[in-house]
């Protein structure tokens, strides 16, 4: 029986009425335990969430019964041991049979791409995928999801890492056996790319998205013009330089907003943004809400639960 199963009935007295989801229209701010980024919440009672979207990555996998998503005009009838990944921002509507036994995993996908390869591979995180042949991929990933649920339930030390290494096999897996990472023949696409001086080029990022920073610059430290490294950087990393460094700067001004109290003028100076109201505009542009928003939603820290 599922550790989770049985401590039921301890969650069910502790949790709050709306289930810790929080909603905006249609866009759902997922509420995690602190220092974390990973939720998985078991359910065995029909539940039907209208349509709704979110940050995170979501993965429905079914031990009993049927969930039922709508995506895009789509029906997904999802049933036991059948696995559904649904990318993030993809407006999605779940309805759950009476006798349904499930787990549903979400996750902030934001730390696979400091990684170089999750980065080449970031298709794979944006793509519905619907795991539905028993094939051997499928069966593994469907391991390695469980064993996660069990990590998130047990709450060692360390465990958001850990249930990151799991996720981090899970779509080393997908990537192999679905990923398209280029149009054309990979070795011919990367063979005039030096890996050393492409490192490079990130950690001067990471070292400088708080200034000025330019693709210019970049270039320039790199040793390419900026016409050239800049159709390097989106071939070998799979995304341009521009979208790289703004998620760069959003991700940094989350973590402030988050852990910090500093004004939001100081975030977005912190954070490389040039004024206060093109960081508004932006970081409302890829959260769905304005900074104060999430800073009311994620840095006030629930207080520690053991609930679903």
């Amino acid at each position: 029986m599922p550790a989770w199963r049985e401590q039921e009935g301890e969650r069910k007295n502790q949790r709050f009425p709306d289930g810790f989801r929080v909603l905006q229209g249609r866009q759902e701010f997922i509420t995690y335990l602190e220092h974390s980024s990973v939720r998985v919440w078991p359910s065995d009672q029909a539940s039907h969430f209208e349509t709704h979207m979110h940050s995170a990555v979501e993965i429905i996998l079914p031990s009993h019964g049927t969930c039922t998503y709508r995506i895009a005009d789509q029906e997904y009838r999802v049933e036991a041991e059948e696995i559904l990944f649904i990318p993030s921002n993809q407006p999605h509507e779940l309805v759950e049979d009476d006798n349904v036994l499930r787990y549903l995993i979400l996750f902030e996908p934001t730390p696979f791409y400091s990684l170089l390869d999750m980065q080449q591979a970031s298709p794979i995180t944006q793509r519905l995928i619907y795991l539905q042949d028993r094939s051997e991929v499928h069966q593994q990933v469907s391991k390695l999801l469980h064993q996660l649920a069990d990590c998130y339930f047990q709450r060692r030390p360390m465990w958001n890492t850990m249930c990151y290494s799991y996720l981090l096999q899970v779509y080393a897996l997908l990537a192999g056996e679905y990923a398209e990472l280029s149009d054309g023949d990979p070795e011919e696409e990367h063979q005039s790319i030096d890996p050393e001086i492409m490192n490079m080029a990130i950690n001067y990022i990471g070292e400088h998205y708080m200034e000025n920073v330019s693709l210019e610059k970049v270039a320039d430290f790199a040793g390419y013009s900026k016409y050239y490294f800049s159709r390097t950087f989106k071939k070998y990393f799979g995304i341009s330089f521009s979208d790289y460094l703004l998620v760069k700067r959003i991700n940094e001004a989350t973590s402030l907003l988050i852990h910090t109290d500093k004004p939001i003028g100081n975030v977005a100076k912190d954070a490389g943004f040039g004024s206060v109201a093109t960081f508004n505009r932006l970081f409302r542009k890829h959260k769905n809400c304005t900074p104060t928003r999430y800073r009311a939603i994620y840095g006030e820290r629930l207080p520690r639960e053991e609930s679903w």
